[in-house]
């Protein structure tokens, strides 16, 4: 998974969830029903990876800047900050339920926008409005389904909407396909994500508003009625009395904590047992993104068409298999996180990731170093000598032997193969008349990526990496950052934690094409891999194990100070003396 995440699984017993709802449906229903929050959030953020190959084909502009491509990715990443930051307020001001709500409606506006676009400025724009509904998404579904649940099932439920994102994806890519031979293709992709916002919001205004927030505010009946819906009759006096007692200790820290942000953050950097649940929670939230995951997520299909597969919906259903490996990882750390640990699903994670991207590093680069040579008799007469590439005119003195696709490409031309397609092509200008050209003879045209006979070897490497990614690095960070806190400051540390990875995922999706275009798809690569072995020496240093232990047990975990168990024992030897 990529953000959101996982809240907490501590107690994520499914068989028992199951056999809770079955019992009392309605609490399946406020659980599913809020979750669409978590689809929306996945939807959003997936569905651009393939509506961008066809909003470069409608906008020359787009297709021929690097910026305004990953400025389209990003700019929801953005809206995502300001989000949740607002998003935050909201809940505590408004309610978790007009907070959805107002995020059903954003979620409509920039849906609405994007697919009614006239100019690619307006689509930014749109990215942005959505951006905004997925920060408050990504922080209120959750928190609702947290606190309209059974304890005995709360980690179950909310482990659910963290599918359901992974699951939003999935969806983003499949119905991306359905739509790829339609007159419209990336405005259908992108308006689509107007219609759950509406199916929520219809029904959440049925549903009631969080029982926790109803007490904090002193609405005791109401917040009684609700709890009766969700428990057995004979438990809602004995919940109505340990939500009491939670909500008198909760505000008992806050005034401990101080009530204005400046003061919080100081006492946060100030307690001991916060600043290193810091260095943990932000190393691993700022890990999950460094290793590279939304540069598969967002820019997918092109990194397929990297690979050497130039159509648009092949790129499309390759990608498609990449996020149901996302999707499956997901159900795999929901069985397994609290058997194995977070620490241990995060260390193993990271040793296939680092692999497997070295091992994509290697693949890219051996398609380079072997891609089809250029015709330079084929490239100076394609259909006049005002199609060449400028640049291959200019390199008379250069052995054609020495020209290559994989050079026509970084000269911002493009390369239409021969119709044998690893035999030297043409080299020539990209520009559409003359890709009209090029398919009128049966031949493909490349403008991102070679022919190369590794393509399939890359898609495998890309879904093996997802493999390693979605069960460890994808959720545990959430899992963590859910428990590492002290109560006092556990909403402002899980804030923090959450800016870092929201700024972190900024920073890689607005950077990653330019990236390529300075030091390859190989050296892209390259790079996240030596971030990530970087990353793994500061999850192994600073991130303990949280699994099974109370709050209690963490915090004096975190007083006394983490050392690696191999260090703990280096240390045990030297205390103990020779024999």
């Amino acid at each position: 998974m990529v953000e959101g995440g996982v809240v907490g699984t501590e107690d994520a017993d499914f068989g028992n969830c199951w056999r809770v709802s079955w019992r009392t449906p309605y609490i399946m229903r406020l659980a599913l029903s809020a979750g669409i929050g978590g689809l929306l959030f996945g939807y959003d953020t997936g569905n651009i990876s393939g509506a961008l190959l066809y909003i470069r084909d409608d906008f020359e502009r787009v297709d021929k800047s690097t910026f305004l491509q990953e400025l389209i990715v990003s700019m929801t990443v953005v809206g995502a900050i300001i989000g949740a930051a607002f998003g935050g307020v909201a809940n505590d001001k408004f309610g978790r339920k007009k907070t959805i709500l107002a995020a059903d409606v954003v979620f409509f506006i920039g849906a609405i926008i994007m697919a009614l676009a006239p100019t690619y400025i307006v689509i930014i724009l749109g990215r942005f409005i959505i951006g905004l509904g997925v920060g408050m998404a990504s922080m209120t579904a959750p928190l609702y389904i947290s606190e309209a649940s059974p304890a005995s099932i709360r980690g179950a439920l909310v482990s659910i909407n963290g599918l359901l994102i992974t699951g939003g994806q999935f969806l983003a890519y499949l119905i991306n396909l359905a739509f790829v031979k339609t007159a419209w293709t990336w405005r259908w992709m992108l308006g689509v994500a107007a219609i759950p916002p509406l199916v929520q919001f219809f029904l959440m205004v049925s549903l009631p508003e969080s029982p926790r927030w109803l007490y904090r505010e002193n609405k005791v009946e109401e917040a009684k009625e609700i709890l009766s819906r969700i428990y057995p009759a004979d438990q809602v006096e004995k919940e109505i009395q340990s939500l009491a007692e939670s909500i008198d200790v909760e505000k008992k820290l806050d005034e401990h904590a101080g009530k204005d942000m400046i003061t919080k953050l100081k006492g946060a950097f100030t307690d001991l047992p916060t600043r290193r649940a810091l260095y943990a929670g932000v190393t691993v939230q700022v890990a999950q993104q460094f290793v590279g995951i939304n540069t598969v997520m967002y820019y997918s299909p092109t990194i397929v068409q990297f690979a050497g597969y130039a159509s648009n919906s092949v790129a499309l259903a390759l990608s498609v298999i990449t996020s149901g490996l996302n999707l499956v990882g997901t159900v795999i750390s929901m069985l397994f996180v609290d058997r194995y640990g977070r620490r241990r699903l995060m260390i193993i994670s990271m040793f296939g990731i680092i692999f497997f991207l070295i091992a994509l590093a290697v693949v890219f680069q051996e398609a380079s170093l072997h891609s089809p040579g250029i015709d330079l008799a084929d490239s100076r007469n394609f259909h006049g000598p005002n199609n060449t590439c400028s640049s291959i005119i200019q390199s008379t003195q250069i052995q054609s032997a020495k020209l290559s696709c994989t050079k026509c490409l970084k000269y911002n031309c493009a390369f239409c193969a021969n119709q044998n397609t690893y035999q030297p092509g043409a080299c020539l200008v990209d520009d559409k008349q003359v890709e009209g050209f090029c398919k009128a003879e049966h031949r493909t045209w490349f403008s991102e990526g070679c022919p190369s006979k590794f393509g399939f070897l890359a898609v495998v490497c890309l879904g093996i990496y997802i493999i390693f990614y979605a069960p460890g690095m994808g959720t545990a960070p959430w899992i963590v950052n859910s428990e590492i806190y002290p109560l006092r400051y556990r909403g402002i540390g899980g804030g923090i934690a959450a800016v870092a990875n929201w700024t972190s995922n900024l920073i890689v999706s607005l950077s990653f094409l330019s990236m390529i275009e300075a030091f390859t798809v190989a050296g892209a690569f390259i790079f996240f891999a030596m971030v990530s072995f970087v990353s793994l020496c500061f999850i192994y240093w600073l991130v303990p194990e949280t699994k099974g232990l109370q709050m209690e047990e963490i915090e004096k975990m975190l007083r006394n100070g983490f050392t690696p168990e191999l260090f703990r024992k280096k240390e045990a030897k030297a205390a103990s003396g020779p024999a």
